[in-house]
């Protein structure tokens, strides 16, 4: 029988026998988290020659990044409004290639703090070109089931996806799943936060905006503290990221819980889109001129700050974050503010001065009870407050990067016995270089 275009359209009777087949793949190093850390590890990873897996929940690679449309790198840049850049590998390559178009980055600077908003579809096709060209074998979709563990080390993985299940073995592993998954599944220690959740966000792009007529960005917090109340809104302070000349923000306005059991998750996911809604009204009604007509472009996934992470062999502490305490095992640093989202209707910000660095040791990043796996992103172990102030994209990036080499440098031995001081010119450029790389482009 022939289809519409004139081709024999052909079947044959399936049935499910069994457990089914399971696909098994080998490498050197296993990346669980598409996101921004866990892009960095695998990247990183590949050009030290290391065959490497990439596996991440959602259906497509770039993890909150991409997919929550976070749409802003915090933390890359020093303080002041000449600040130098913090962290380089994959950041060099990500500046460089999007910023040949203006309209996929730009860069806005303060006296404290320094921000480079970026469009989220470039990034995300900038990410997925660059894994495929390294040969990086990607799993997305995939729920991990199971880690096996055999003397202190992670040895195969066993994953769920809608294809089928995947199991993945590996010499040494990185947890940049956001919620230490990886080392939760293992039965490492893990932390949870225990004075109540910190809040996520739910970020919407606007498009039909007015740019010429915008408000501050006091303008709409105060507003929303005067009247938030009218729109049932959670948060009474708003963030708009705007790019010049796009018509376009990424607005960052909700609160949201992001509880780690399943069934309230997905309940929470809908009430972020319902608060997002809400704050887009509440922009339409209270500045018309700017956002009168405009209307919901996309919703990101549920943004997600803090949830669980790992018991490392260091924690690094609010008082490390404040004196700027230089470990002799640095891999990252920051300047980021103390930014903690731990109350519905406002968060802590404290900033620091235009000289402040501080920084993030490789102990932090390596559980306690785990020989080859290392922690890069949200989920290294640290206490509340300064995990609030290294989660950012910048040292995520940074924290990637020292992953892949540490466990490269540790190869089938342990990542709590590799030469520090071999680390230590491999993230040389992370934890000494200042570079100037935009001068005269900020605004």
């Amino acid at each position: 029988m022939a289809g519409s275009l004139g081709v024999s359209v052909g079947t044959h009777i399936v049935r499910r026998t069994g457990n089914g087949a399971v696909r098994k793949v080998e490498a050197d190093i296993c990346v669980v988290g598409a996101g921004i850390a866990g892009t960095s590890a695998a990247i990183e990873a590949a050009r030290l020659g290391r065959k490497v897996v990439l596996i991440d929940g959602l259906p497509a690679l770039g993890g909150q990044a991409v997919n929550s449309i976070i749409g802003t790198f915090c933390g890359l840049f020093s303080n002041g409004t000449h600040g130098y850049q913090f962290t380089h590998g994959i950041a060099d390559d990500i500046l460089e290639t999007l910023g040949r178009n203006s309209e996929q980055l730009y860069y806005r600077n303060g006296p404290l703090t320094t921000v480079v908003y970026y469009d989220e579809v470039a990034l995300g096709r900038w990410i997925e070109r660059t894994v495929r060209e390294l040969g990086i074998t990607v799993i997305v979709g995939a729920v991990l089931r199971q880690a096996d563990v055999e003397n202190r080390r992670i040895n195969r993985l066993h994953l769920a996806t809608r294809y089928g299940d995947v199991d993945v073995g590996a010499t040494g592993f990185v947890d940049a799943s956001g919620d230490a998954a990886l080392v939760w599944q293992a039965g490492f220690a893990c932390r949870e936060p225990s004075d109540g959740p910190v809040f996520g966000t739910q970020m919407v792009i606007l498009e039909h905006i007015d740019e010429d007529k915008q408000p501050t960005r006091d303008e709409i917090g105060a507003r929303m503290k005067e009247k938030g109340a009218d729109y049932g809104l959670v948060r009474r302070e708003g963030l708009g990221f705007i790019i010049p000349g796009r018509g376009v923000a990424a607005m960052n306005m909700t609160h949201v819980e992001t509880p780690l059991d399943p069934i309230e998750a997905s309940v929470k996911g809908i009430d972020g889109k319902d608060q997002a809604d809400r704050a887009v009204t509440f922009l339409r009604k209270e500045f018309p001129e700017c956002f009168g007509n405009a209307r919901v472009r996309a919703y990101g996934f549920p943004g997600i700050r803090q949830t669980r992470w790992i018991v490392g062999r260091q924690q690094l502490s609010v008082d490390d974050v404040r004196a700027g305490t230089k470990f002799p095992d640095a891999v990252a640093r920051t300047a980021w503010p103390i930014e903690l989202h731990d109350h519905g209707s406002g968060h802590t910000w404290q900033t620091f001065d235009q000289d402040h660095v501080h920084y993030v040791p490789l102990s932090s990043m390596i559980p306690a009870e785990g020989d080859n796996v290392v922690a890069a992103g949200r989920c290294i172990d640290a206490d509340n407050a300064a995990l609030s102030s290294v989660r950012v994209m910048g040292p995520c990036i940074a924290m990637g990067a020292a992953a892949a080499k540490a466990l490269d440098l540790a190869g089938t031995g342990s990542v709590h016995q590799i030469d520090i001081a071999a680390l230590a010119r491999r993230v040389h450029d992370n934890v000494e270089t200042k570079h100037m790389r935009w001068p005269g482009r900020a605004a």
